[in-house]
């Protein structure tokens, strides 16, 4: 598998897709879109229309749908990588080539926290992070974007620390709460500096998840106002109803449910986002690895399981883990649309699903089936090793799986 951008060549690299049965734009103001057709050029969307309106023939990479439903890649919020793709927290190896296999073409560090002997004095903790960030700027493991390099803020940090880790280009806080900053006003006037240097925030929300963290409550979160509330649903231990909803309508930062937390917290979330008429606030992660370990099929299982217990369309909850999520972290991905990043799923309802297609099967909690998934424009994998199989996959016509 390789781990290398596609190298540049002096034409332009295209990607046509023809005979789409169904487009999942991703965009939660209009979840499918009128189409059948897309043409990419260099690693980006560059039309979305019909097969009778766009000159496909022009593309060196050709895939023929068969009828399957195309789909942003997946994003998932919140991981915890180390080192390439190997984790310490269960001693795996392959972990992010694996989500792969799940539909997953792009993750954000929450922090790397696992890393044996990790650094917690501020010198440390800063080499750290940039380290990180340089590791997955350069290595993509099975071609998945990895948005790493997530400091997890000590007490005696100042405003020239984030202005310096800004500058080498750090771009995101691990969570809050899982080192010496535990209060409301520290974490709220760190999280400032952040903003003013352009740095994304996180918190830990509900109980401990690892040695040295401790309880985020609902005070600590509203006080701190992070850009995302952390697996709001426990990580895995989640609050009370009653801090749950004064956190969603305290705030209006981006809700984060993920996999590894608590269910039902999961879909009381969801509920109270979706009775306040803003579900684009919601957001999914895994939270892995973790002590429940890893989970490849994590964002996948996380969009059946709101789908069929939450009374929330398929095509709505996808866009938890695509558009939402691109919107609340300000990544060129997530949408099927012009300009953005050629980063797809081609799905399929999974061979003798109950449904009688890809969307009623996954309003009856089915697995959707993967078999195809794209990456900058670059066919990473073909059908997956870890989905159920899925009733149809699409034709590479020509090209070839980078």
């Amino acid at each position: 598998m390789g781990h290398d951008q596609p190298a540049a060549s002096g034409e332009p690299a295209r990607l046509a897709i023809r005979n789409i049965g169904m487009i999942l734009s991703g965009d939660i103001r209009r979840p499918v879109a009128d189409a059948d057709a897309v043409l990419c050029e260099n690693g980006k969307i560059v039309a979305v229309g019909r097969t009778k309106d766009l000159d496909l023939d022009i593309a060196a990479t050709l895939i023929d749908a068969q009828g399957t439903t195309l789909a942003p890649g997946l994003i998932d919020s919140h991981v915890h990588p180390v080192a390439g793709d190997w984790t310490p927290r269960q001693n795996q190896i392959g972990w992010i080539d694996s989500s792969l296999h799940g539909g997953v073409t792009t993750m954000i560090s929450a922090g790397e926290v696992h890393m044996p002997g990790r650094p917690k004095d501020i010198v440390g903790l800063k080499a750290m992070a940039i380290t990180a960030q340089r590791i997955f700027s350069a290595f993509r493991p099975g071609g998945v974007k990895v948005h790493a390099g997530a400091p997890i803020i000590e007490t005696g940090m100042t405003e020239a620390d984030f202005s310096e880790l800004a500058k080498a280009g750090v771009t995101l806080l691990g969570e809050i709460g899982l080192g010496g900053v535990k209060d409301g006003p520290t974490g709220r006037k760190m999280v400032e500096w952040a903003r003013k240097y352009g740095i994304q925030s996180t918190i830990h929300t509900g109980g401990p998840s690892i040695p040295g963290s401790g309880l985020i409550d609902k005070d600590v979160v509203l006080e701190v106002d992070p850009d995302i509330v952390g697996h709001i649903n426990g990580g895995h231990t989640a609050l009370s109803d009653y801090q749950i909803r004064c956190i969603c309508e305290g705030c209006r930062r981006g809700l984060e449910i993920v996999h590894n937390g608590n269910e039902r917290a999961a879909l009381f979330t969801l509920r109270t986002a979706k009775e306040m008429g803003q579900l684009e606030r919601v957001i999914l992660g895994t939270d892995a690895p973790a002590g429940s370990g890893v989970q490849p099929l994590g964002i996948l299982r996380l969009v059946a399981m709101l789908s069929a217990l939450g009374e929330v369309e398929p095509e709505t909850a996808l866009c938890f883990a695509t558009g939402n999520t691109s919107r609340m972290r300000g990544l060129d991905c997530g949408i099927i649309e012009p300009g953005r990043a050629a980063d797809f799923v081609f799905l399929d309802k999974a061979q003798h699903s109950a449904g009688k297609d890809l969307l009623e099967s996954i309003k009856l909690g089915d697995l959707p089936g993967v078999g195809m998934v794209v990456i900058d424009g670059v066919v990473r994998i073909q059908r997956s090793r870890n989905t159920p199989p899925a009733t149809r996959i699409p034709n590479l016509v020509k090209g070839q799986v980078g």
